[in-house]
Order: C-alpha cells, then structure tokens, then sequence
C-alpha cells in the first residue's frame, strides 16, 4: 500500500498538503493548500487501489475520469463542489471544496457528553427539511449517494446548515474495478457493496444494488440514531428488526415517516424525498400553526403562486399571540406571526424572536406580504434569504 503523505508536499505541482482528516479502507483524505486559487483550503480524497497492476490503474483512471466529470456538474449549496480530479503516479485524487465545520456523529455526541440528551424531534424534523431537497436534487440529476451516516453529513458554520458529503458513488467505481480484476469471487461480490454498516439498507449491504429509496433509508437511520442518541445497532434486535420507538418520545407522525423509510424491502418505502418533504412541510406547517389534526384547514397548492393558507377559525391561544396581543403590536393573526418566527429561527437562530418584534414595531400597519419582505432583507446571505421567502405560506385574507 502506497505511504500516508507527508505535510508539506506539492501534489501536482498545486496543492500542498496540510495535515491528514482521515483514513479508511477507501484511502485517505487529506487538507490541502490551493497554491494557484489564493491559498484557498481544499480537500483531497486519495484512492489507494491495493492492485497496482498497470491494466488495472488504466482501468481505474479511465472510469475515475467519467465518474468525476459527472460529479463535477453537481451544483448545490449543501453538496461540496468537486473541483478537480487527478492523478499523480500511482496515487488517484478528488479535489473538493473544503467545508468548515463538525459532522453529525461528533455533535451528536458533543451534545451527549454536555448536556445528557440527544437531539429533540423538533432539531430533526428541521435537519430532515433542509437534507431532502438535497437528496431530491441529487436524484433529480440520477445521482445516488450511497453512503449517507452521520459521518458523511456536517453542519456548516459559513451556511448554519446541513451539508452532505464523500459521496459513495467514487468508491463504488474505484471498488468495482478492483473486484473485477480478483480472483476471488467472494470478494469480487463484496468488494462492490459501498455503504456503512448500521445504515446502509438490506439491498445495499447484500447484493450492492442501490436506489433512491435506499438513500432514504440510510438517511431514516440517521433520524432516530439522533433522535435517541443510540447506534444503529443497539437499536436493531437479532433479527435485525428496528426496535427504536422505547427510547424517544416522537409524534405518531414522525413515527410513521420513519418507520416506513426504516422498512426492509426497497418497495415498501417512499420512493422520492421530494415525497417525504411535502410530507413533513405539511405536518410541520400544520404543528408550527398550533391546529389539532381534527380541526386543520391547511390548503398548500403545488404552484409556488398558489401557497394558500386558510387559518381555522379558532385555536388555543399561544405564547406568540399573547406576546403580540400584550403588546398590540399589530393586527396579523398570532399563529401566523408564530409561523413566521419559527421559519426564520432556521434562518437567523434565536434573534429571530428579536427580528420579528423589531419588524412589526418599527411597522405596525405591515401586511403579511410586507413582512415576509421585510424578513427576507434581514437574512443576510442572498440565497438563503429568497429559501426563506420560498418557505412561507400567506395567509389567504377572509
């Protein structure tokens, strides 16, 4: 096996090796320098192929090549951007965006050692929310991720979001192309299959065989692993049957999202997360509302034109409407300033509540078109700001 790179070297006469992030039996990631990009820091995943034998590097770079220029044309905020790819002798590389921050195994258990509980349903019902466009995107372009864990989701100090990375997809060809060239059946087999135990679904780790869903299931895996703070073995019984509801106290609505995503067969689950988005946008809108299933009058119509809201004609008074009311600060309807709120929460974090009576003092006649605007122009990033605006429903006027 070719030897860990030192710090300080020059890889293709461009990025300099800072330190190494990690290692697996993939290879080993690497910070690098960006030399001729204004010393910008960047990422390089080496590939460490086991058989060094020349038709079999051939092989590898020529399908590296072909896997890379796809993965180069993936543009999303929550995805690195894939810069480059390389190779320098025998090693491989991938060049990608480097993304400042901590994975969702090492918060989750930062939040453990520190405060003795896991992740509320509420943080991972908004974690769920800003991951499935992700995920929908990605599927949209053909694209599977493969190896989605904890591990492989971090959250971004420069975006205050989730961020999905070291795509499965690039190791699945590198191992391909090893298998194919062994002798050995058994590992020819096993050397296809990507994916991390505990997360990865039946037909993944089995046959190698992957889909959309499959994606869902690991990300579902994801869910109730923070939600309980367990691993995903403790969290099976020996028949691998998912035993996880004693541990968390979640919503029958929730349950029902996780459980089916969590189900064995490929087809028994939800096939799209654009499927499980509008979903959880629709339980999430009814809950932020403070209306019982029962008496919900929720209307979201596909166009983005048509985001109607009809309010039920009564609902039990909350924090946000005798705050408002107290104060008589304007005359919109309580629950959507509550609506409102919550969104931006996401957004701006816990100045929101601030932001919001803020807007409506300095604006007490504002409409509600108004002040979603007046929202928008206090979101400091661009992007995020119109997500924000895409996010909130008006209230259809009576």
């Amino acid at each position: 096996m070719l030897a860990e790179i030192k710090s300080g070297t020059l890889i293709y006469n461009r990025y300099q090796i800072q330190r190494l992030l990690g290692q697996g039996g993939f290879g080993r990631t690497y910070l690098a320098l960006d030399t001729q990009r204004f010393e910008d820091l960047c990422v390089l995943k080496e590939f460490v192929p086991t058989n060094t034998a020349e038709h079999v590097l051939l092989k590898s770079r020529e399908l590296f090549e072909r896997e890379a220029k796809i993965l180069y044309q993936i543009s999303h905020p929550q995805i690195p951007k894939f810069l480059a790819w390389l190779t320098e002798k025998q090693r491989i590389f991938i060049v990608e965006e480097y993304i400042e921050g901590n994975t969702y195994s090492q918060l989750l258990r930062d939040r453990l050692s520190k405060q003795g509980k896991p992740f509320s349903e509420t943080e991972v019902i908004q974690w769920l929310l800003d991951l499935l466009p992700v995920l929908d995107y990605l599927h949209q372009c053909n694209i599977i991720h493969r190896d989605i864990s904890l591990d492989n989701v971090m959250l971004s100090r420069k975006l205050s979001k989730p961020v999905l990375i070291d795509f499965g997809v690039v190791k699945q060809k590198v191992t391909q192309i090893l298998a194919a060239n062994s002798s050995n059946a058994l590992h020819s087999v096993a050397g296809s299959v990507v994916g991390k135990m505990g997360y990865s679904p039946p037909e993944q780790i089995r046959m190698g065989r992957c889909y959309p869903c499959s994606d869902l299931y690991a990300l579902g895996v994801c869910a109730i692993v923070l939600i309980t703070g367990k691993t995903p073995r403790s969290l099976q019984n020996d028949s691998f049957e998912w035993k996880w509801r004693s541990y968390a106290n979640v919503s029958d609505s929730l349950t029902q999202i996780l459980e089916k995503n969590l189900a064995e067969k490929p087809a028994d689950r939800y096939q799209s997360a654009r499927e499980v988005l509008n979903l959880l946008q629709s339980q999430s809108l009814s809950s932020s509302m403070g209306v019982s299933e029962s008496r919900q009058k929720v209307r979201i119509f596909p166009n983005p034109i048509n985001n109607n809201l009809e309010l039920p004609e009564t609902t039990p008074p909350s924090k946000t409407e005798t705050q408002f009311k107290s104060k008589n600060i304007t005359s919109i309807n309580p629950e959507f300033l509550e609506y409102c709120q919550r969104e931006l929460t996401s957004f701006v974090g816990p100045f929101a509540s601030f932001v919001l009576e803020d807007t409506l003092a300095q604006n007490p006649q504002i409409t509600p078109e108004q002040l979603i605007e007046a929202l928008v122009e206090k979101i400091p990033h661009k992007q995020r700001a119109q997500e924000f605006r895409k996010r909130i429903h008006i209230p259809r006027s009576r």
